[in-house]
């Protein structure tokens, strides 16, 4: 049976998103630990390597609607398109933007394919910027135009996948998400960010830019050694 659950969710503001969005996943995890000392570093991303449709295209940062779908045992037709309408209904609603983050549950995911031209299309129409699974992907040339797709493989067929629950907690590659968490997302990976810290990033950012400015003038400069490395790092430890 699949739950209905509670679309609502708290946001932060657009201008805030935007500035999110300009800078990299990688960018950003090293923002948290500056943003969020005490927060641990070692949860809250994705830990395996995540395929991505079209590798070119920017970061996407939005509000999760998860989700948990099978393949390798299947439905009848009119279950099937019954929990597809409902996790359809799900993903439109809510604020937005919107990243649908998909678990695969079957023993190997990746049995079958969420994930195609139909479904990228389907989903960028009903507001989604993009998706995340660990499971398989496939149609990588038919797939929806700057539809930003993340799959744990690539697979040919859909096999009997069917959506199983919605609204719930996912686990991909290690991140934890719950609908509505607020996901950064590029071509290396995801992390969420927790909303308290969103408006925090921004500055420690730039904190990170400037460090590594300072490292990468002295790497490039005529003359480079360890005694400018050493000079270069204590210069960047410095900057806060």
């Amino acid at each position: 049976m699949v739950a209905e659950p509670n679309t609502e969710h708290e946001t932060i503001d657009e201008d805030l998103l935007a500035a999110l969005a300009r800078a990299d996943t990688p960018t950003i995890c090293n923002a948290l630990e500056i943003a969020a000392p005490e927060r641990p570093r070692s949860i809250g991303y994705t830990r395996q390597t995540l395929v991505a449709a079209d590798p070119t295209l920017p970061p996407m940062v939005g509000y999760a609607r998860t989700a948990v779908i099978r393949g390798a045992a299947g439905l009848s037709a009119d279950q099937k398109r019954r929990r597809s309408l409902e996790y359809y209904q799900y993903t439109a609603q809510g604020p937005g933007p919107t990243i649908v983050v998909v678990q695969d549950a079957d023993a190997q995911p990746g049995t079958a394919a969420w994930w195609g031209e139909v479904h990228t299309a389907l989903h960028q129409g009903l507001g989604s910027l993009g998706a995340i699974t660990n499971g398989a992907i496939r149609d990588l040339d038919q797939c929806a135009e700057g539809f930003n797709l993340l799959g744990g493989c690539i697979g040919p067929s859909h096999s009997y996948v069917h959506v199983a629950e919605i609204g719930c907690e996912v686990d991909i590659f290690g991140m934890v998400v719950e609908h509505g968490s607020l996901i950064h997302a590029d071509k290396h990976g995801a992390v969420v960010i927790p909303l308290e810290v969103a408006p925090l990033l921004p500055e420690a950012v730039e904190t990170i830019v400037r460090r590594e400015a300072v490292i990468l003038d002295a790497i490039r400069a005529p003359g480079f050694d360890i005694e400018t490395l050493r000079e270069a790092m204590g210069q960047s430890a410095e900057i806060h």
